[in-house]
C-alpha cells in the first residue's frame, strides 16, 4: 500500500462486461418495485465508492437499461439522491450526474449513531460467512485465466493505492472475489453487507499499520485461491474479517 497522498484518478463507469466494477451491484430489478430497488442499487454504488466522489455516474440510458427501468423512473431516483445531497446534475457537453464528495472520517459520535441503527455483531458475522464462503468457492472451483488476472489486478490496485483511496480499492478487491465465486445471489448479498460495513468504516481513521497488515492478508489470500487451497483461503479470509471486526469494536468501546 502506498502511503502517499493525492487525488483519486478520475473514474468513468463503462457498460457492463468482464471486470466491470458496477456489475456486482447493478442488475435488473423486480417488476413492481423498480423505483425502490433502483434507489437501493445506486445508493450501494455510492456507499461502496464504486463511483468515487467527483466522478460521473453512467449515462441515464445505460443505468436504465442495466436495471430494466424506464428513464422516467430513473430520473425520479436521481432526484431523490440530489435532494439528499449525494449527487448533482450538471449540464453541457461534459454534463451528467456526478457523485458529490462525502465527508471523510465523521468521528466517534457519528459512528455510535450509525451503530445504533444496525446489529453490528450480526452484520460482521454475516460478512465473515459470505467472505469466507466466496474465498473457499473461488479456491475450490478454481479460476479461469481471466478470473485470475482480474484478482491479481485488484490486488495490485490495493497495493498501489494512495492512503485516501485505499478503502475504495479494498472494496473493489473484495467485490471482485465475491463475483468470481460464481453466485450472483452471494455477490448481491455481499454488496449490500459491504455497503453497511463501509458506513461504519467511514467513521474511523485510516491506520497505516492496519492497512499494511490488511494488504499482506490480501496477498496471502490471493496465493491460496490461485493454489486452489480452499481451507487456507477460508481461514485467511476469516482472520481478515476478524481484524476488521476487532478494529470497529475497539472504536466502539
Amino acid at each position: 500500500m502506498t502511503k502517499k497522498s493525492g487525488s483519486a484518478d478520475p473514474f468513468a463507469a463503462s457498460s457492463a462486461g468482464p471486470g466491470d466494477p458496477l456489475a456486482p451491484v447493478l442488475r435488473p430489478v423486480r417488476a413492481g418495485s423498480g423505483f425502490e430497488e433502483a434507489l437501493e442499487q445506486i445508493l450501494q454504488v455510492i456507499r461502496l465508492g464504486l463511483v468515487p466522489g467527483g466522478a460521473r455516474l453512467p449515462a441515464e440510458r445505460e443505468l436504465a437499461e442495466r436495471m430494466g427501468i424506464s428513464r422516467v423512473t430513473l430520473r425520479e431516483v436521481l432526484k431523490v439522491l440530489q435532494e439528499q445531497g449525494l449527487v448533482e446534475g450538471r449540464r453541457g457537453r461534459y454534463g451528467g450526474t456526478f457523485v458529490l464528495q462525502r465527508e471523510r472520517t465523521p468521528g466517534e459520535e457519528e459512528l455510535r449513531r450509525r451503530t445504533a441503527e444496525v446489529d453490528v455483531e450480526d452484520l460482521l458475522r454475516f460478512r465473515e460467512v459470505l467472505e469466507s464462503g466466496a474465498a473457499g468457492l473461488c479456491a475450490a472451483h478454481g479460476l479461469t485465466g481471466e478470473g485470475a488476472a482480474r484478482l491479481r489486478s485488484a490486488l495490485r490496485s490495493t497495493g498501489d493505492a494512495p492512503l485516501e483511496e485505499y478503502r475504495r480499492q479494498d472494496t473493489l478487491f473484495h467485490l471482485t472475489l465475491a463475483e468470481l465465486a460464481g453466485s450472483p445471489s452471494l455477490t448481491a448479498q455481499y454488496a449490500a453487507v459491504r455497503a453497511r460495513v463501509n458506513d461504519l468504516l467511514d467513521c474511523i481513521p485510516l491506520l497505516v499499520r492496519n492497512l499494511e497488515h490488511s494488504q499482506h492478508q490480501h496477498t496471502v489470500l490471493v496465493e491460496a485461491v490461485l493454489d486452489q487451497d480452499a481451507d487456507a483461503a477460508r481461514e485467511v479470509m476469516r482472520e481478515h474479517c476478524a481484524g476488521t471486526a476487532a478494529l470497529l469494536r475497539g472504536f466502539l468501546t
